[in-house]
């Protein structure tokens, strides 16, 4: 996928002036907090599990080498095929071969944010191999051309009368003064054209959730049937994942699974969780001949050791795009890449690179909501503060901001100065806009005020009043 990141700013005001898209997002806005909240209310032991998961997934990383070999012996010893990709190119041929070996010319595709970063889909056409997306909000993303604005929801920003234009603009062959009643017809249209689909399938992608090392098992959780049906009819089944959805036993799995629905969707469990090991076994009714896992790196190893490893964590429930009020505000295209929200902002610029994603880790309001509702307690503040530092270290802020900063850490460093500098300027805008009560220009300050209006300052600065108090106390 094409990363537009270094972008956020024009993409950010492009969405905030789509009113369709601003219509969407106060639609569900709040729906997403509210269920999670719900669920969270209703299992008492919620914050002990987030610890629990916590640990799993410490434990996994640090022992992440010993697991990840066990799952792939495990995956082997049922009769599976593991292809270890430490780059995008080299799983984008995995899968080619895969298919081309199976002679494959129509591939149906299970949700994963994986083939998104690997950009699969256009892969397969440039060889004349047909995917198709059996999500349903994938599948209209695919007619629409469009990249997933979410990572659980990925037509989040869509509104009724999109999906309805877009199935009137592709399926010519129906009638073209038929009426969608209601959502249920969308989705009866929908399931009418993937079942041929599925059943034309020689090959089926899905991406997992968790690996277990154990048993050598992938997990996908949907609340769909596609998944299954992507995985069981087609004669291949190819699980696509990166390394850190490695978890050791079963038993850690459910615990993870306790926690990915509540924090993602406010359910219990998932309507669909669905464990595959290996291909189908000569008593089985159903299921694939060949079973593959494509195990993706990446720029995830590298991650390994570094103030940015408790990223690897992420379960990819939403729960921190859900409550961002920057995502919530400008959705999930403006981020420019694979992965928006606070999770984005931090993974992005460890796989693409924070010279193509600087802006990213600046998109947020650090009221720290996202770290608060991730079920793995994902310091992302933290890490976007690194990634500040970083982006800093390497000069990639604009020269202003770099002499701004310097004209404050001036004064920061001489506190008697710096008092003086504040009460100054304080007593200054205090005066000049004690009129309006506002300012809507200042200079050297065009970017606040570009987008808000400045209060005039009242009474004194805190230092002041601080120190005022603290005189009054002792006296």
């Amino acid at each position: 996928m094409l990363a537009t990141s270094p972008a956020f700013k024009q993409n950010a005001a492009h969405a905030m002036a789509d009113a369709g898209l601003q219509k969407a997002l106060a639609r569900t806005r709040p729906q997403f907090p509210a269920k999670r909240a719900a669920a969270v209310a209703n299992l008492p032991e919620f914050e002990q599990l987030r610890e629990i998961g916590k640990q799993i997934k410490n434990h996994t990383l640090t022992n992440l080498d010993f697991y990840l070999e066990t799952f792939a012996a495990n995956v082997e010893r049922a009769g599976g095929h593991v292809h270890w990709c430490s780059t995008a190119d080299d799983a984008r041929a995995a899968v080619l071969n895969i298919c081309q070996q199976a002679g494959a010319r129509t591939v149906t595709k299970g949700k994963s944010m994986i083939s998104e970063e690997l950009g699969i889909n256009q892969h397969l056409e440039a060889h004349d191999i047909t995917p198709v997306e059996t999500d349903l909000g994938e599948y209209i993303l695919q007619l629409r051309d469009e990249p997933p604005s979410h990572i659980i929801a990925p037509a989040f920003h869509l509104n009724r009368e999109d999906w309805e234009a877009s199935f009137r603009k592709s399926h010519t062959d129906l009638p073209a003064d038929r009426v969608f009643h209601e959502r249920r017809d969308i989705l009866t249209e929908a399931r009418t054209r993937l079942r041929e689909k599925f059943l034309a399938a020689d090959v089926g992608i899905t991406g997992a959730n968790f690996l277990i090392a154990e048993t050598g098992t992938s997990v996908i959780v949907t609340n769909e049937g596609n998944g299954d049906l992507t995985q069981t009819l087609p004669r291949v089944h190819i699980v696509l994942a990166s390394i850190e959805k490695t978890v050791p036993t079963l038993e850690d799995t459910i615990s993870l699974l306790r926690l990915l629905a509540r924090s993602a969707t406010g359910q219990d469990f998932s309507v669909y969780t669905t464990f595959s090991t290996g291909p189908r076994r000569a008593d089985d009714v159903d299921g694939p001949a060949e079973y593959h896992v494509i195990l993706l790196d990446n720029g995830r190893s590298a991650m390994m050791g570094t103030e940015f490893q408790d990223m690897l964590r992420c379960i990819r429930c939403a729960a921190c795009l859900n409550h961002c009020p920057v995502y919530s505000t400008v959705g999930g295209h403006s981020y420019g890449w694979v992965y928006p929200g606070p999770m984005g902002s931090v993974l992005t610029p460890a796989l693409i690179g924070v010279d193509q994603s600087a802006l990213l880790p600046n998109a947020s309001t650090f009221c720290g909501k996202c770290e608060s509702v991730c079920p793995m307690k994902i310091p992302l503040p933290g890490m976007m503060r690194h990634w500040r530092e970083k982006e800093f270290e390497r000069h990639l802020t604009p020269a202003t901001v770099r002499s701004g900063l310097a004209v404050w850490a001036w004064f920061a460093r001489r506190p008697a100065v710096y008092r003086l500098a504040t009460r100054a300027g304080m007593w200054t805008l205090g005066l000049l806009g004690r009129k309006k009560g506002k300012f809507t220009k200042l200079p050297l300050a065009g970017g606040w005020t570009e987008g808000r209006d400045l209060p005039a300052p009242e009474g004194e600065t805190f230092f002041a009043r601080y120190a005022r108090e603290q005189r009054a106390g002792r006296a």
